[in-house]
């Protein structure tokens, strides 16, 4: 018995230009206690499906045709066509959050900044389960436990600034699973969050589904989410179902050519360094643009172009509010020491508020160090940055440039690209106004861009071509080291393949060097050379990417690895595996590698090349010397 049926579904959006068709003529069904993926890239029409079926659609979309059939089985409720439905209609209030609930893409914008997340849980049980006040805090504090939050009573009085990214998710659930729906939807759930996390919530979702025995319609791009959650698969390009069937059939043997781009754009664990990902929509660099940019680096190949050496970083906060006088510390950075050679791409993986994004920003010298040096090779050997005067700052500025984790965010919507490009020759005064014009026109070209784009605000643009645009913008100045914030954590596999492709095309033919930073260990395995592993501020295993990924030692990494999902039945995550340990946790490790606070993150070289952080064993080294 199907709990969702979608017949012929098509709907219109009236626009200035016209009608624009984003669903056309789509139908499949979401059977009872099943998951049943809906997979495509962006723009494909996934979210305007879902929010057809919970009656938010805007006021210029139409449904022209077709049906969005609802059923109750084994229940009271009768069977209802959203579709024939008022969106602000009594009716559709109902069934609104009672018997079919969403999960949206972004918890932070859709969580209100005003109100706590106990009365944001609880305001659905008041609306739908005839409850009162009292009665609606317990149930929020039942869900709030089946969604395993730490401190539930606390939870209920905290703002949703005051949570990270995975427990914002899981208020989030706990929101949509209140009223005991027969249908969830999931948008996107798992989009920006850390691949530990991520398996989490994936798990909880499963959890909860067979606890309250509902339908899932997971919508995604992410394949590794598809094998793990997946029933049965939809994939839907530009309005239209391409293939359906169970994820059995479409993954051993997927039918339609886009299925077929899609899965090969994937990046997986092992592939040949040589081996490429395959973009729907390949970019096509020309080479004379390549030529004429060309990053003449005074430093030999392989020399260390950036060197981290000891640095420490903490960071103070006021401990209930402005003026309570009361401070909390959080330790950002402590002892952190890398080595970036010239021409070779370094990984730098782990989770959230592992310190990643941190060391990028002391490498730009964006912050003060507590503690340590940022050592910079500018041809004439290593030298502090920070003893740098103004005008060797500005021509450090120049040679080290950033990637920044959101495209959009980090583009002025109120300039032109033109005007975004030119910027930083003209704050560098770099060349005339006639050879900056011509520079941007080859910038362009660079990333696969069409100039005749130059005049356009960043809104018109893709997620993928915005973040082309950004990496246009790092590479203005001829820079030499680049660091990749998180440069592809929120763009579709597709696109993903586009950016990861170009990065190496610009890495190999402009004699670049790289820092990447991200959390998913997949990504880095295709791109960087030699991986460090941050967890709490620390790295914990260093070493050459492949031999990380296929002998690893800390158990922290052996748990971000675990965590990744990968685009294979055969290689499903273990959730109860990822349930069990408790990896981000120093403490909680494993002797030698265990820390307690106070002590030192030393490495020891377990294989050549291969270091790994493990204090006791120096410790037992300098008793057994010293015996």
């Amino acid at each position: 018995m199907d709990v969702l049926a979608i017949e012929g579904l098509t709907v219109d959006f009236k626009t200035a230009e016209g009608r624009v068709r984003a669903v056309d003529n789509v139908s499949f069904s979401v059977p009872q206690k099943k998951t049943v993926a809906l997979v495509g890239e962006s723009g494909s029409g996934k979210t305007v499906i879902s929010q057809t079926i919970m009656g938010l659609l805007p006021p210029n979309a139409e449904i022209s045709s077709g049906g969005v059939i609802l059923s109750d089985p084994g229940g009271t409720e009768p069977q209802v066509d959203i579709a024939t439905l008022d969106r602000k209609g009594t009716r559709m209030r109902h069934l609104r959050g009672n018997r079919v609930a969403i999960i949206f893409q972004e918890p932070m914008t859709s969580l209100s900044p005003l109100h706590t997340i106990g009365d944001q849980i609880g305001e659905a049980a008041l609306l739908h389960r005839n409850v009162s006040s009292a009665e609606a805090r317990e149930l929020t504090k039942e869900m709030l436990r089946l969604v395993q939050f730490p401190d539930p009573e606390g939870a209920i009085s905290a703002y949703p600034f005051e949570l990270s990214g995975g427990l914002r998710q899981r208020a989030m659930i706990a929101m949509a699973m209140i009223c005991r729906p027969a249908l969830l939807i999931a948008d996107e759930p798992t989009t920006a969050l850390d691949v530990t996390i991520q398996a989490e919530i994936l798990k909880l979702i499963k959890d909860v589904q067979s606890e309250l025995e509902m339908s899932v319609l997971m919508i995604t791009h992410d394949f590794g989410v598809v094998a793990n959650m997946a029933d049965d698969v939809v994939v839907i390009y530009h309005g239209e179902i391409m293939e359906k069937g169970s994820s059995q059939q479409l993954f051993s043997a997927p039918q339609h050519p886009y299925l077929k781009a899609l899965l090969k754009a994937v990046p997986g664990f092992h592939m040949d360094k040589n081996e490429r990902l395959q973009p729907i929509r390949p970019i096509v660099l020309p080479s004379e643009a390549l030529q004429t940019s060309r990053v003449d680096c005074k430093v030999a190949p392989g020399e260390p172009l950036v060197q981290v050496k000891n640095i420490r970083k903490e960071f103070f906060s006021r401990k209930g509010g402005l003026f309570s006088g009361q401070s909390k510390s959080l330790l950002a950075l402590d002892d952190i020491n890398l080595t970036i050679r010239r021409g070779e791409c370094l990984g730098l993986v782990g989770e959230s508020g592992s310190g990643k994004t941190t060391v990028a920003r002391a490498i730009l010298r964006a912050l003060p160090l507590d503690r340590g040096e940022i050592l910079y090779n500018r041809g004439e050997g290593l030298q502090n940055i920070h003893e740098f005067t103004n005008k060797q700052l500005m021509e450090y500025r120049q040679r080290v440039q950033l990637i920044f984790q959101d495209p959009f965010s980090s583009l002025n919507p109120r300039m032109t690209v033109n005007d975004i490009l030119t910027e930083p020759l003209q704050i560098h005064k770099v060349g005339t106004a006639e050879t900056q014009a011509e520079r941007v026109r080859t910038l362009m070209a660079l990333v696969g861009l069409d100039p005749r784009y130059l005049r356009r605000y960043p809104h018109s643009f893709s997620g993928g071509q915005r973040q082309r645009i950004g990496i246009a913008r790092a590479l203005a100045l001829d820079p030499e080291f680049l660091l990749c914030d998180e440069p592809t954590s929120a763009l579709d596999v597709s696109v993903q393949a586009q950016i990861l492709n170009l990065l190496q095309d610009l890495k190999r033919d402009l004699n670049l060097t790289y820092l990447f930073v991200s959390h998913n260990l997949a990504v880095v395995d295709y791109i960087a050379d030699r991986v460090a592993v941050m967890c709490r501020g620390r790295v914990v295993e260093i070493g050459k990417t492949q031999e990380v990924v296929a002998n690893p030692i800390h158990p922290y990494t052996k748990a971000l690895l675990s965590a990744v999902p990968e685009p294979d039945l055969n290689a499903p995550l273990d959730f109860d595996a990822l349930n069990k340990t408790r990896a981000s946790d120093p403490t909680a490790w494993p002797a030698p590698f265990r820390l307690e606070d106070g002590t030192p993150p030393i490495l020891v070289e377990m294989e050549p090349e291969h270091f790994v952080c493990a204090p006791a064993l120096v410790e037992t080294s300098r008793q057994g010397t010293a015996a």
